[in-house]
């Protein structure tokens, strides 16, 4: 009986193929409004490596829609300083441009005075968990000792 291991014939390697997403898919990684995309977005799939490449080095759309957009409701939620359920509380459904933000911003209605009030509630208590939380295991390591 030999000791030697048992050799197997190699098998050939396969390429490695790039991931491919759906547009929806990459536009909300890239943080764009599909509709407001190009064509060269739009149709058809994405590879990871195109994505990662848009990231790296915006093309001018892409840097053009980040700016000035319209965006899409998690990034008009974001600069908002509220969550998405106060957009939709407010009756705000379609995609803002960084233009109507700043005016929201700059003149705040009633309702985002409001929602931002809720969200900042929400993140006090976020808080608040968080640190309960800590000094119960700040408590529980020090029983176990």
């Amino acid at each position: 009986m030999s000791t030697e291991p048992e050799s197997r014939p190699e098998r050939p390697r396969r390429q490695k193929q790039s991931q491919t997403m759906k547009p929806e898919t990459a536009a909300k990684k890239l943080g764009i409004l599909l509709d407001a995309a190009p064509d060269e977005l739009r149709s058809g799939t994405v590879t990871r490596d195109q994505l990662d490449a848009w990231n790296a080095e915006p093309p001018e759309w892409l840097e053009e829609l980040r700016a000035n957009g319209p965006h899409p409701r998690q990034v008009v939620a974001g600069k908002l300083g509220v969550s998405t359920s106060g957009l939709a509380r407010a009756g705000v459904t379609e995609p803002l441009t960084t233009a109507e933000i700043k005016g929201l911003l700059v003149a705040p209605p009633e309702w985002l005075v409001a929602e931002r009030a809720v969200q900042a509630e929400v993140r006090a208590e976020q808080v608040r968990v968080k640190q309960r939380d800590a000094e119960r295991a700040a408590r529980r390591a020090a029983e176990s000792r």
